[in-house]
């Protein structure tokens, strides 16, 4: 799973995911918490965010979403990394995972 605040980066992070077999991801938009709260007129310390913020902090993000075998996992943690770079950076994202017990409807094929 990914929260990509580098937006602009996904259709990149999904062709090399393609390149190297990885299919079958969704794409969800997202907003962080602080947009929503520099947005609230009737909380005015929460409202000072909005000056506070700057534009690209603001911007919503991403949700990449993955239901692979476990052994694509670190590759494509790899091929993420490639083209969004260090997710220590700031306003960069979150990148983990999820262990998935259970699945149902992938033609079949069961993770």
């Amino acid at each position: 799973m990914v929260f990509l605040k580098k937006v602009e980066l996904v259709d990149d992070v999904m062709h090399h995911l393609a390149e190297c077999g990885i299919r079958g991801g969704t794409i969800v938009e997202g907003t962080g918490m602080a947009k929503s709260l520099a947005d609230m007129e009737s909380l005015p310390m929460f409202g000072m965010l909005r000056f506070i913020l700057s534009d690209e902090e603001k911007l919503k993000c991403k949700i990449l979403l993955f239901a692979i075998d476990e052994e694509q996992v670190a590759l494509a943690q790899e091929k993420i990394r490639e083209v969004v770079g260090d997710f220590r950076e700031p306003n960069t994202g979150v990148m983990f995972t999820i262990p998935i017990k259970n699945t149902e409807g992938f033609g079949g094929d069961k993770i």
